[in-house]
């Protein structure tokens, strides 16, 4: 118990002498003063006139835009790997749009999470029903997010194309009122800042109101004991990979006096760098919405984290897979992801890379489906979110990542142990 404590510190410690080496230098990023108050105006008037559902200018050209928009649309939403990438192609080519890169990265945790299921600890400690279940309630929610949020993002495109506001045709994509106000301000003053606050706090509420609330999700899976599990894991973490960053990995070493204690090991091979927030309760909106500004801050208000984002996106495609970033510590080969007989918790290398498959080779495509209609903005409570914007301190995830895997592998191969002994009396 003493030993794992001072690891802890240990992780704690190099966490935040990494976080202040790349949080130098700071870009101020900031909510405008009056924001909430200028919201409050212009949306109080939006629940007055309802939800329209359709929009009333969807003349000949513009019906045309919509249908051209939506087949795109769903073409996209095939998988994860289809909807991350154009995330990305959105922010090449619109990098005012924040939002699109936060989702990118984002996205990608997303498969991460998905694949993990079929990876090689979660089989080991859930039953492939459970792991059905959670992934689907995972590609709900990657879904509905993406039906929702990239139609705006090309309407934008279209706008610039245009030379003129073409947000009228929000409510023919089912689009909150709430967005609309949003993106005609963007349109004006061009500040990014607002408009990702915005859209983290609409496409939280999406799922909320179609995922987290439905008791197909609520009642079975956030309540189960294999969601909870994870959670006590710390396994609801967001990371992003920092091209050109790298963090120095320590091994055990045991060889005469010569012994390692992790951290404090000799450094002999290097690490892509993770920046990233753990989200404590995925159930509480306001929480998701918190952890979303966090992240958004850190990516945008740190340059050097936002070079590093770029430069890993810009440099290594989705697969699903976590060799991805860590292609030393995970494989995508199914096989050369076993463990070796006498490995310890603390040995790495390519002989006993984890399994971590590709998306395609973990899961079919799902498709979303009918969703249910109508507005989730129903008051103006959630215009408390446009009050503070805050870049987190620590931010580096780097040891706490490596720390959360080896502690899900500990607890699957526990379980592998105690099954066996049972087997054996």
């Amino acid at each position: 118990m003493t030993g794992g404590l001072v690891k802890g510190m240990a992780i704690k410690g190099a966490a935040l002498l990494e976080s202040l080496r790349l949080a130098r230098p700071r870009i101020s990023l900031r909510l405008p003063n009056g924001i909430a108050g200028w919201a409050e105006s212009e949306l109080s008037e939006e629940i007055k006139r309802g939800w329209r559902g359709a929009s009333s200018h969807l003349d000949a050209s513009n019906a045309s835009l919509v249908a051209c928009i939506r087949e795109e649309t769903e073409a996209y939403n095939r998988n994860n790997v289809t909807r991350t990438a154009a995330y990305m192609e959105i922010y090449r080519s619109f990098p005012e749009l924040h939002w699109a890169l936060l989702a990118h990265l984002v996205s990608r945790n997303g498969g991460w999470n998905m694949t993990d299921l079929q990876g090689a600890w979660l089989p080991k400690l859930l039953k492939h029903k459970d792991r059905a279940t959670l992934f689907g309630m995972l590609e709900s929610c990657n879904a509905l997010i993406f039906r929702d949020a990239y139609p705006q993002l090309r309407l934008y495109g279209e706008s610039r194309r245009a030379g003129r506001s073409r947000f009228a045709l929000l409510p023919a994509f089912g689009v909150s009122a709430f967005m609309r106000p949003f993106w005609e301000r963007f349109w004006i003053e061009r500040d990014p800042t607002v408009l990702t606050v915005a859209l983290i706090v609409n496409e939280q509420h999406v799922i909320e109101r179609r995922v987290v609330q439905d008791p197909a999700y609520k009642d079975t899976v956030l309540a189960s004991p294999a969601f909870k599990g994870m959670r006590a894991l710390q396994l609801q973490q967001v990371i992003v990979p920092l091209g050109g960053v790298r963090c120095a990995r320590s091994v055990t070493r045991q060889s005469g006096t010569a012994r390692g204690d992790g951290l404090n090991g000799r450094a002999e091979v290097e690490d892509t760098a993770l920046a990233g927030r753990v989200l404590e309760s995925f159930a509480n909106v306001d929480e998701r919405i918190a952890f979303g500004k966090s992240l958004y801050a850190m990516l945008f208000a740190y340059p050097k984290v936002l070079g590093g984002a770029l430069a890993f996106a810009e440099t290594v495609g989705h697969t699903g897979s976590r060799a991805d970033y860590w292609p030393d510590r995970f494989t995508a080969l199914e096989g050369q992801g076993k463990r070796h007989e006498g490995e310890t918790l603390g040995e790495y290398g390519r002989a006993s890379a984890w399994y971590s498959p590709k998306l395609a080779d973990a899961w079919p495509d799902r498709p979303l489906g009918s969703v249910s209609e109508g507005d989730w903005l129903t008051d103006l409570n959630v215009l408390k979110h446009f009050r503070s914007l805050r870049a987190p301190i620590v931010f580096v995830m780097t040891h706490e990542h490596a720390f959360g895997e080896r502690k899900l592998q500990a607890a699957a191969l526990a379980l592998e142990s105690l099954k066996q002994r049972a087997a054996r009396s």
